[in-house]
């Protein structure tokens, strides 16, 4: 058995074969979390998990690209993002749902700003990122729940979100929150890595591992406890070898434990047992 912690197939990629993409997984023992990005996918992440009665899990929140209106140009998906601002209240009622194991996916993105932004007005599109981070941290601690944390650096620094996404966790545990949970499709460098499991951060990896010039994160996956290790798809995004270019879905998760496995030149078995065992400390109310 394997989780995919990190699936949105509640988006619209998915409008027509969701149910068939998430039985397929299912039926192969691949179980999934849907992770919202905003509101409106947050809630269907909710009604989607709703109709399975184990196996499908929601997690809710506001993805910091979608706090301000811009186009997303990537490789991969190319849209034009809603504005919205985070409403705590909104999304603990969302997060009530016995369904719900998680708040995110939230955090800090310095990758994607609108094309000819001005440097004052991305400072400030950053420090409205960091505030309503803390504000997902703050309810997350509240309902005692982990957070799936997306962080993306400038195009010229590899760790730079990262270390403010460290700080932060240490300035709202000094406060008095809790907080825990996973820094999701991690991208960052060996010491980023080690200094976010030091704080009891997991780190999730996707099917960027398996291609040939990630040698890299590679390495980050290949010296980091096992312990501190989960696997995700981030579908429709980011499918692994030998499914690259297509659309992703839940069940592509098994070549990312594999690459994990092949990493560590360790048992394939006993390697997805890890991971799973790993994924559900990550996500107490999945047993609860």
């Amino acid at each position: 058995m394997l989780i995919d912690y990190h699936a949105h197939v509640n988006f619209n990629a998915y409008k027509d074969d969701a149910k068939h993409v998430i039985d397929r997984a299912l039926s192969n023992k691949v179980q999934m979390v849907l992770v919202g990005a905003q509101y409106s996918t947050s809630e269907r992440a909710v009604q989607m998990a709703a109709e399975y009665p184990d196996g499908v899990w929601a997690a809710v929140g506001l993805h910091p690209t979608h706090l301000i209106e811009q186009e997303i140009k990537d490789p991969e998906a190319s849209y034009m993002t809603r504005p919205e601002r985070f409403d705590a209240e909104a999304y603990a009622k969302l997060a009530a749902h016995p369904k719900v194991v998680a708040i995110g996916e939230c955090g800090l993105d310095y990758y994607h700003f609108p094309h000819g932004a001005a440097v004052d007005d991305i400072e400030a599109m950053i420090e409205e990122q960091k505030e309503t981070l803390r504000e997902h941290i703050h309810l997350a601690s509240d309902l005692n729940l982990p957070l799936i944390l997306h962080c993306r650096p400038r195009p010229n620094s590899k760790d730079d979100a990262y270390w403010d996404l460290i700080n932060i966790i240490k300035e709202e545990r000094a406060k008095g929150y809790e907080v825990n949970g996973v820094a999701h499709c991690f991208l960052g460098t060996e010491e980023a890595a080690a200094d976010l499991v030091g704080l009891g951060i997991k780190i999730g990896f996707t099917g960027i591992i398996t291609f040939k010039n990630a040698v890299e994160l590679q390495n980050v996956a290949r010296n980091l406890p096992m312990d501190a290790i989960v696997v995700e798809t981030d579908c429709p995004y980011l499918a692994p070898v030998p499914h690259r270019g297509e659309r992703n879905e839940p069940l592509y998760v098994r070549y990312v434990a594999k690459k994990i496995a092949e990493l560590r030149h360790a048992d394939e078995t006993e390697v997805e047992d890890a991971l799973y065992r790993n994924t559900v400390l990550l996500f107490p109310k999945m047993k609860a």
